[in-house]
């Protein structure tokens, strides 16, 4: 696998939305740290960033499944990923699975869930609907160690030993089941989730328990 781009956004406007979803690919070394590549603007800090969701990955296998599947011709960065990794595809990723770029280790921790920024960015309304059908959500990381990323770099995966895992796409369809049984609630809550998911997670298997 090899980190094919690395893609930085800053504060724009879309409509009357200021939003960080338009990324550039950026050329030369980048700082990562515990709050994410350094210079990349986050605007809705209810939804994303923060240590848990510092860093959004793409795989450059999805990319190929909306160019073969839908005709869509995407550069890097269209979906608001920071990073962008070849032969990788978020449909083999778990939560707690490990990325390590060069002293950067990266653990993933939630898929990304389509909303209507992402429609304002593809110029298409309905676009997060189509996003939700092909479950190719990317994923987000918390940052283990800090370092330096740049285009090109090696990128090893490093599968989570936990034999009760959580894959992305399971967590993924989850968020959209809208009655979720307690096993399977406390199943992705016995992961190393994001705290924005464990936090509604634990609510709804408080209000299954009362």
């Amino acid at each position: 696998m090899r980190l094919t781009s690395v893609n930085v956004g800053t504060a724009l406007r879309l409509g009357d939305l200021l939003t960080g979803i338009c990324k550039q690919s950026y050329d030369g070394p980048i700082d990562v740290s515990t709050l994410g590549l350094v210079g990349d603007a986050v605007c809705d800090r209810q939804y994303h960033g923060g240590p848990d969701q510092a860093v959004y990955v793409y795989g450059g296998d999805d990319y190929a499944y909306w160019s073969e599947e839908h005709a869509l011709d995407l550069d890097p960065g269209t979906f608001g990923d920071n990073l962008t990794v070849s032969e990788l595809t978020s449909l083999s990723v778990c939560v707690g699975d490990r990325f390590l770029i060069n002293d950067v280790v990266l653990e993933a921790t939630a898929p990304r869930i389509p909303c209507a920024t992402l429609g304002r960015r593809m110029d298409d309304p309905k676009f997060p609907v189509a996003f939700r059908k092909a479950q190719r959500s990317g994923f987000y990381c918390r940052v283990l160690k800090e370092g330096v990323v740049q285009a090109g770099s090696e990128v090893t995966h490093v599968p989570t030993t936990d034999p009760d895992s959580l894959s992305i796409l399971d967590m993924f369809e989850l968020y959209y089941e809208p009655n979720p049984s307690s096993e399977r609630l406390r199943h992705a809550l016995a992961t190393p989730i994001a705290i924005r998911d464990r936090e509604r997670l634990s609510e709804r298997l408080d209000k299954l328990n009362a």
